[in-house]
């Protein structure tokens, strides 16, 4: 639990000591990007779980798939995930809109995640939608704000206080340290939930968490990417809409399971199976398009 934390704080520094707060504000005046994300993170999930849901139910998997989709309910309910920040920045993104969206989905986390929730329980069956939906109102999205805002205001009044040179040699370092103790820590979680399973191998599960992980990830991506082109965005706007509709904080998403359903950690394969999906899934998309500068003023 300690590496989940750490790595969520990592990210959130970095996205907040990479956002110059004039274009933050900037974000607020013309929230038209913002907004679509917002709208969109919540609305795609309500597309994708359904059909997954329907596919697993054909499977002959006893509970008809209700463990595996009980994680990706969990999953997509979270918010947008910090680390997008470091994408956005590695693929010169809009990183302000990108801020925003991790910061506003996150502070409305209390209300969004509990909705989500709702609304996808009824495809669960065996008992899982009474326990996710108890303790998701016990939990809240509060654990979300504790892991996500503090960090992020952190990074922002460090940029704030440094001066432009140092801050220069600062971004240099912790947009990559943040990317790479992201990879590192999201594999070095998997090993430890991962071991419980190296006694009583359980291969199909392991194969059914991974292409389901992979399933709703892809379609998040995807639906995210046909909405930017639809909404007719500029590249930088439209590659940080992208990466929020796919990526989610699946920190949070692992702590809540935890904390739901003790009884069940096979639940945390997919949500582990999720982080380096996603992330390469955000690689590509990052990789997709011409690079173009998004700040041509200096670090202020």
């Amino acid at each position: 639990m300690i590496h989940r934390r750490t790595r969520c704080s990592k990210s959130d520094f970095s996205a907040g000591i990479q956002v110059p707060v004039r274009e933050l504000g900037l974000v607020l005046r013309r929230p038209s990007a913002l907004l679509a994300g917002l709208a969109l993170h919540l609305a795609i999930p309500l597309l994708v779980i359904p059909l997954v849901a329907f596919l697993l139910h054909k499977s002959p998997d006893t509970d008809g798939g209700s463990g595996l989709i009980t994680a990706m309910i969990v999953i997509v309910a979270m918010p947008v995930a910090a680390g997008a920040t470091v994408w956005t920045g590695k693929g010169d993104g809009d990183q302000p809109t990108m801020v925003g969206l991790v910061l506003a989905s996150t502070l409305l986390s209390p209300l969004t995640t509990p909705l989500v929730i709702q609304l996808l329980a009824p495809l669960l069956s065996g008992g899982y939608a009474n326990s996710l939906t108890a303790s998701v109102h016990t939990a809240g999205g509060g654990f979300t704000l504790v892991g996500v805002v503090p960090p992020c205001a952190a990074g922002i009044l460090v940029r704030l206080a440094l001066p432009a040179s140092q801050l220069r040699r600062a971004l240099s370092v912790v947009a990559p340290g943040a990317l790479g103790s992201s990879l590192v820590l999201t594999y070095v979680n998997a090993g430890g939930a991962l071991g419980s399973f190296i006694a009583q191998p359980r291969p199909l599960l392991i194969v059914a968490a991974l292409a389901v992980a992979a399933l709703v990830c892809v379609l998040s991506f995807v639906l995210g990417r046909g909405a930017a082109r639809l909404l007719r965005l500029a590249p930088p706007a439209a590659s940080s809409l992208t990466l929020a509709c796919g990526m989610n904080n699946s920190s949070a998403s692992a702590v809540l399971i935890t904390t739901a359903l003790p009884d069940k950690p096979h639940l945390l394969l997919p949500v582990l199976a999720y982080g380096p999906v996603q992330k390469t899934a955000a690689n590509r998309v990052v990789r997709a398009r011409p690079q173009h500068p998004v700040y041509a003023s200096p670090p202020g």
